[in-house]
């Protein structure tokens, strides 16, 4: 894994900018702190970062290739997991000097042109300069598991695979917008895909490529979620999905560099750890698994619909059961708090309060024993895990069903944004475009037809925001961490595999249960869904109210030309407890939120229109 970013112009000299992209890149040495490259062109300064993982020695960027004449340089971020296969198809027409997934990369657009996309499964977003047809080719990964963002001049093309890098370029200002209000504060910490909420910072989506030349920037889309015909028995279905995913594990199992894994004592993670250990036996190796847990929690720990138990004693019910080298990480208030900050900067944007802070804390102690970690990621919105799927009223119900909060969120606006933004329509057109957007078949009943719309809505959305805190938060640490359930033959797949299966004997992802039932223990297995685990300690709610009374306190902050003062106010007097966002942010994790958000303005010296 690496960070990546690049300036391309058509018109003006890319070589007499060295000082601003040696800045771009000290803005992402976290994302790769082994080795560092910049390449400049006429047209083009491509600027890398690389956390090393296959390939030690060979698979320094930017890299080279001429062909039939035609010059070829790459920046990539991601890891392919089909490279031999791939290899093997390419060694025919090339030779091949490493043995990093990159030269394989670069070797397939050269043959295969943007149509090489279609052939990789991995994570990845990448650039490749064509210096001969005076073009640059930019993608990334189907589902979005890799960063990309980008910013257009009158006549240039920056991008990076981080927000604040593009910040470092003189060219891009530093300033939000009426859009950028909205995104703030009505749908963070999640975001409209494709949008960068500073102005004028646009996503590359997940799923899409294109080409920039003289005459602009042209994207298209090569894979989205689609609808077809499955007609396999039940049987069948949990044979398919046990092949899939036993596939997808082991081939993100292969690395140059120690593999450990996540384990929260769910079902997601405890399945990869349980293949992943099964794996290393056979290596004569034992795994290395890791949690967090918060100093007290179990004294503190109460139990909701979201969250009915707490997840210590199954997590050392799975280390026992796979014989694991297992590690805790337990996360104090007292560094909980400071972390917040350092969150807001790995993310580049406010996020998901302690539960950003906890992860960065957790993926910083990981870094201590190795480079690369598997995490679960995923299988709820493909398997259809959350509550929401399965509580008939709020899956029939017009909105994010994670977000039922705008009528509280749009009361924060300032008075300036909250005249020019309808809080309700801004939210509920987002909403309406994903849905309509599903792919969905004639002969679907209303029940499928809505599921698809389901999936769309968490796939786009929800499992955006946790794969960006996911990738923030550990390359952060310079940890890369892998999510097998994002193998987008297994998405393929679940979009069109019948609800009543996914529902096995009423359970939430009772295929994928089933499936596995041989890898796990049967209290992990019937295990009820547990969220991420977040503090319960009052000391917590007490310490960030504290801080952000300080913040409002201050004349000078920036937070109360965006946010009304008195509603932060009443925010700080504890006097309503609602749901920010979904399970995961409620009142100690809304104030944190806004300690973020002031963080984030001053950090980045953010002005407003």
């Amino acid at each position: 894994m690496c960070g990546i970013a690049g300036a391309v112009s058509f018109i003006e000299d890319m070589r007499e900018d060295m000082k601003v992209y040696e800045n771009m890149q000290r803005a992402m040495l976290r994302r790769g702190p082994d080795q560092r490259g910049i390449v400049l062109f006429r047209e083009a300064a491509l600027i890398h970062t690389r956390l090393a993982v296959i390939d030690i020695n060979g698979g320094r960027q930017p890299m080279t290739f001429t062909s039939d004449g035609c010059s070829y340089t790459i920046i990539y971020n991601g890891e392919l997991y089909n490279t031999n296969e791939l290899r093997r198809e390419l060694s025919d027409e090339f030779e091949f000097s490493t043995s990093s997934d990159t030269e394989v990369v670069l070797k397939s657009f050269i043959k295969w042109g943007e149509a090489c996309v279609d052939r990789f499964n991995g994570i990845f977003a990448f650039s490749v300069y064509d210096e001969s047809h005076h073009r640059v080719f930019l993608a990334r990964d189907r589902i979005g598991v890799k960063p990309f963002f980008y910013y257009r001049t009158k006549n240039s093309l920056l991008f990076a695979s981080e927000i604040p890098v593009l910040l470092e370029h003189p060219a891009v200002p530093h300033e939000i917008d009426e859009r950028s209000a909205a995104e703030l504060i009505l749908t963070a910490p999640g975001r409209t895909p494709g949008c960068g909420v500073i102005k004028g910072i646009e996503e590359l989506k997940p799923g899409w490529c294109g080409f920039y030349n003289a005459d602009g920037l042209s994207l298209r889309e090569y894979w989205r979620l689609t609808a077809y015909e499955l007609n396999e028995t039940f049987e069948q279905t949990v044979e398919h999905v046990r092949e899939l995913l036993l596939d997808s594990i082991r081939r993100q199992l292969v690395s140059d560099v120690p593999v450990c894994t996540f384990l929260s004592g769910g079902l997601d993670s405890s399945l990869i750890s349980s293949v992943a250990a099964s794996e290393m036996k056979k290596q004569g190796r034992i795994l290395d698994t890791f949690s967090v847990d918060y100093k007290d929690n179990d004294k503190y720990f109460q139990k909701s619909h979201f969250q009915p138990n707490s997840d210590p004693e199954y997590i050392r019910c799975m280390a026992d059961y796979l014989g694991t080298n297992h590690h805790w990480t337990i996360v104090d208030t007292a560094q909980l708090v400071p972390a917040l900050y350092e969150a807001t900067e790995a993310r580049g944007l406010p996020g998901m309060a302690d539960v950003d802070a906890s992860l960065l804390i957790f993926c910083r102690e990981i870094k201590k024993y190795g480079t690369v970690a598997l995490s679960g990621e995923c299988a709820d919105e493909l398997f259809g895990g959350y509550p929401w799927f399965r509580d008939k009223d709020i899956r029939m119900t017009d909105g994010f069903p994670w977000a039922q909060s705008t009528a509280y969120r749009k009361r924060f606006l300032n008075n300036y944004y909250s005249e020019r933004i309808d809080a309700e329509e801004y939210i509920h057109s987002a909403y309406r475009e994903t849905a309509d957007y599903a792919m969905k078949l004639p002969t679907d009943s209303a029940l499928e037809y809505r599921m698809r719309e389901m999936t769309q809505l968490n796939f786009t959305w929800f499992m955006q925001t946790l794969l960006d805190r996911k990738d923030r938060m550990s390359m952060y640490s310079g940890l890369e961490v892998r999510v097998p359930f994002c193998d987008y033959r297994i998405a393929e797949y679940l979009y069109n595999v019948k609800w009543e299966y996914k529902d096995w004997q009423g359970r939430e992802k009772g295929l994928l249960r089933e499936a596995m039932k041989e890898w796990l223990r049967e209290e992990v297995l019937w295990r009820k869904k547990s969220p991420y685990p977040k503090t319960h300690n009052p000391a917590f709610l007490e310490a960030v109210t504290e801080r952000l009374k300080e913040r409002t306190s201050d004349g000078g902050s920036v937070l109360t030309e965006l946010v009304k003062r008195d509603e932060l106010e009443k925010l700080l007097r504890h006097e309503e407890h609602v749901q920010w966002y979904g399970q995961l942010m409620n009142l100690p994790q809304t104030i944190a939120f806004f300690i973020q958000l002031d963080k984030w303005l001053r950090l980045y010296n953010i002005s407003l229109k």
